[in-house]
């Protein structure tokens, strides 16, 4: 996805399509306009803005093509919200008996306050040793595990979900961030490894000690780009598979 400014060019030299890009991609950073929510139409904007409808045009073009908005056929365009969930279904078989895809529910089995590991502040460009959250979380079907997540998180921007109760996390983060600490994750940076289980990753999965997994580590983004989430998912190779739609 190409990166934008998350703040208005003000530099007469750039094209005007430029400048209203870069300002239309700091409001909707700043949240003027709510993911799912319409941006103002063509014609709005460019009264707004001073400018022909084509250039308007060509600045929202600029933002459909770096995943910040897209357009809706006769609807308009819109606030894109990422589908998260659908990275799940891309590498692991999550399905029922009939076929269709599952959502695993969801434990929290340890929440505390701890250093950033070196790895992971290395990850999201933050200072070893920064206050943060982590979460070990376990998703099941049936009670059987079938994924294990390790998850950290800057204490300072995420401090209110400390004071929630586990049992009200359910099986999407991402929603709880925007509810309880106004944090909206836009995008994310993946990447897939295999490993031989642990004891203790063993043990929780319901494994053998040896046994092959898959890692898939995340860093979640906001729209400007910097790290929101550092998360590590493990789950058996045997469930594993990878799908991807190429054009």
């Amino acid at each position: 996805m190409p990166s934008l400014p998350s703040s208005p060019s003000h530099d007469g030299r750039l094209p005007l399509y430029h400048r209203i890009r870069d300002t239309l991609h700091a409001e909707i950073t700043a949240h003027k306009w709510k993911p799912g929510e319409p941006l103002p139409t063509e014609a709005e904007l460019a009264k707004s803005h001073g400018a022909s409808i084509g250039t308007v045009r060509k600045a929202v073009e600029s933002l459909v093509a770096a995943g910040v908005v897209e357009r809706l056929q006769g609807k308009g365009t819109f606030i894109r919200r990422p589908d998260f969930q659908s990275s799940l279904f891309r590498f692991f078989r999550f399905a029922g008996a009939d076929g269709a895809p599952r959502v695993p529910e969801s434990r929290i089995l340890k929440r505390d306050e701890t250093p950033m590991p070196v790895t992971v502040a290395a990850a999201m460009n933050l200072t070893v040793g920064t206050r943060a959250i982590r979460l070990l979380r376990l998703r099941s079907f049936d009670g059987k595990p079938v994924l294990l997540e390790e998850i950290f998180l800057p204490r300072d921007r995420f401090k209110p979900l400390l004071e929630i109760d586990p049992c009200e996390f359910g099986a999407l983060l991402y929603p709880l961030y925007e509810q309880y600490c106004g944090v909206l994750v836009t995008s994310a940076r993946e990447t897939l490894s295999a490993e031989a289980a642990s004891p203790r990753h063993a043990k929780l999965l319901g494994l053998e000690t040896g046994a092959p997994v898959i890692v898939i580590e995340r860093v979640a983004l906001a729209l400007d780009r910097k790290p929101l989430e550092w998360r590590q998912s493990r789950g058996p190779a045997d469930q594993f598979r990878y799908h991807v739609e190429i054009r």
